[in-house]
């Protein structure tokens, strides 16, 4: 605009200065006739006239193109912006589709709405959004946790997200109420870190606060725990709460036997046979751990009744140390049972 302003100013200038001078060298009239019209005016007139013409057509001419470079101009400005978003939405893992008014841009800036960037460092020169939101993915993929919230960023990301996937497991690590917050609402939080908020919470808590999360605990994750029992500090292992577990958990006939070697060390004899015959009526997987109970409390008499009571085709390692046992009793479970294959009946399965 600056530049038309110029030239109009210019061109004026040079119209007014060419039919002054020549008014003061003619200041006479000349008649033109056009389809029977006389049209008389000063020589200086019919002097400036087709400059003025001409000045008209150039003005409007540069109008045109300026007005058509000035909407071009703001296609690829709006058309910058769109592509920042698409960047964004790219950069988070959210990829959207976007519409752009240039198909120059929109031919190839379309991939953004099917790919996700992964940015390996900050970058120098981006713009204040796209700079913000890589410095925090940088800061979360180095183990730093961000409060989303707090960066308005809490509905930017959809539940499966990478990104705030890592971000949670950054929190489960320094944070132990979001530990059992996760515990408490499962289905709010995504496998990997339902997975990682049970491995934290199996090694730091103790059987009381894990009793009410028995129906999200899983077999591998329990038996941590029930290892973390020490002679020192049963982290309030129970016969109630032992139960509570063997009845929300999917258990083998080898996990019955993992639990019995513990029991055994921290539970009284008494205690420990009449839980584990429970559990063995209930369920046929404990009876193998039953068995070894039996053995190791050296109660022969109710080896041999319970073996009355099975096929003849069952039990074949214990009824062969029972037998053994009868005609020498020196003889111990460990000589002639591995007690973790003993499950490898094929009952047991």
């Amino acid at each position: 605009m600056m530049k038309l302003g110029l030239y109009t100013f210019a061109a004026l200038a040079l119209i007014t200065i060419v039919g002054v001078v020549t008014y003061t060298l003619n200041p006479n009239n000349y008649i033109v006739e056009v389809m029977g019209i006389n049209l008389n005016f000063p020589v200086a007139a019919w002097i400036v006239l087709p400059m003025v013409v001409l000045f008209l057509f150039t003005v409007g001419h540069m109008l045109f193109y300026g007005l058509k470079n000035y909407f071009k101009i703001k296609k690829w400005q709006r058309d910058t912006d769109t592509l920042e978003d698409a960047l964004y939405w790219s950069l988070v893992n959210e990829p959207k589709e976007q519409k752009y008014a240039m198909d120059e841009v929109g031919s190839s800036a379309a991939l953004l709405s099917k790919a996700s960037l992964s940015v390996s460092d900050n970058i120098e020169g981006l713009s204040p959004r796209l700079s913000r939101v890589v410095n925090i993915i940088q800061k979360i993929k180095n183990g730093e946790y961000i409060d989303l919230k707090e960066e308005k960023m809490a509905k930017v990301f959809n539940a499966g997200n990478p990104i705030l996937v890592q971000n949670r497991l950054n929190c489960l690590e320094s944070d132990e109420k979001f530990v059992e917050g996760v515990m408490r609402a499962t289905s709010n939080y995504s496998e990997v870190v339902q997975k990682e908020a049970l491995e934290i919470f199996a090694r730091k808590a103790d059987f009381e606060a894990a009793r009410k999360y028995t129906k999200v605990f899983d077999v591998k994750n329990f038996l941590v725990m029930l290892n973390r029992v020490t002679s020192e500090d049963n982290l309030g292992l129970n016969k109630e709460v032992l139960s509570t577990f063997i009845e929300d958990l999917k258990l083998s006939c080898g996990d019955f036997i993992k639990i019995a070697e513990v029991t055994k060390k921290y539970f009284k004899p008494d205690e420990n046979l009449a839980l584990f015959n429970k559990y063995q009526k209930d369920n046929d997987k404990a009876q193998n751990a039953y068995l070894y109970l039996l053995f190791e409390y050296e109660l022969m008499d109710k080896v041999g009744t319970f073996l009355e009571e099975q096929e003849e085709n069952e039990f074949v390692k214990f009824r062969a140390l029972y037998q053994l046992k009868r005609q020498n009793a020196k003889y111990k479970l460990e000589d002639i049972i591995d007690i973790h294959s003993v499950c490898a009946e094929t009952k047991f399965l």
